[in-house]
């Protein structure tokens, strides 16, 4: 699932359809669930083999609009000093995500990116970018910029640091009550309270954030999470939503081949 904008505004759920084959058909009695996570998985799988399909919870079935999503990926701005790394900054595979504090499909993508941290080690790169959904979550751009204040004043594990903690502290939906939980994480961090504050009243952040949503978009972002993944020999391939673990492990294995 993921969150996900349309015309108009940002929508709660993600499309409601998605493509089945007829490996699926046969499951359909276990459920409707199993029946779409199935096709999710499915999709996902053709787009990163063929780079013809669409990924994730990204709908359609036109070669054009299929052929403008891969097309969309070059607009990725390269990962710079500027940008949040977890992991080898060398590594073969770069997974570059578009993120919501508070997204609650996005606090379940990031356990799922801490699991794939564990297991291929120095394989991969985790790569933090912000997509704060405004119209359905007004506190996450103050939240991005929270983060952002903790990197500034203790570096870049305190980052990493803030928002894995915001994730575990968050309900979501834009209930976070920010008086608190910002200061708090701060606190635990053992970030300066003062400077703390200042950072995040200064302003100073605001174009960093707009530009990562910005970017986003030009990528061919609809909805969050919404990430990037970067074969050792440059190609790109959209993860869109929070996918399984084991969805995420295939395209991963799919990208290390690309050498």
């Amino acid at each position: 699932m993921q969150e996900e904008i349309d015309k108009k505004d940002f929508l709660e759920d993600g499309p409601k359809t998605v493509k089945t084959n007829s490996l699926a058909i046969p499951l359909a009695i276990v459920g409707a669930g199993l029946l779409i996570g199935l096709a999710i998985f499915g999709s996902n799988l053709i787009a990163a083999k063929n780079q013809t399909g669409l990924a994730g919870n990204v709908a359609g079935n036109e070669n054009t609009e299929q052929q403008v999503l891969f097309e969309n990926l070059e607009n990725l701005e390269p990962i710079s000093d500027a940008d949040h790394v977890r992991g080898n900054p060398d590594a073969p595979v770069k997974i570059v995500e578009y993120s919501d504090l508070e997204c609650p499909f996005c606090k379940r993508f990031h356990s799922t990116m801490q699991q794939a941290m564990q297991e291929y080690g120095d394989k991969i790169v985790w790569v933090y970018r912000h997509f704060p959904l405004d119209s359905i979550h007004s506190k996450a751009r103050t939240e991005a910029v929270a983060a952002e204040c903790a990197g500034e004043l203790a570096g870049n594990d305190a980052f990493w640091k803030y928002v894995d903690r915001f994730f575990e502290l968050t309900p979501s939906n834009n209930q976070t009550d920010i008086n608190t939980v910002l200061p708090q994480i701060a606190g635990e961090i053992g970030l300066n309270e003062t400077q703390f504050v200042s950072c995040l009243t200064s302003g100073k952040y605001d174009d960093h954030v707009q530009e990562n949503l910005d970017n986003a978009i030009a990528t061919g972002g609809r909805g969050t999470p919404w990430s990037i993944v970067i074969a050792p020999n440059g190609k790109k391939f959209p993860l869109s939503g929070a996918q399984p673990y084991e969805s995420v492990k295939q395209l991963i294995e799919i990208a290390l081949q690309e050498k």
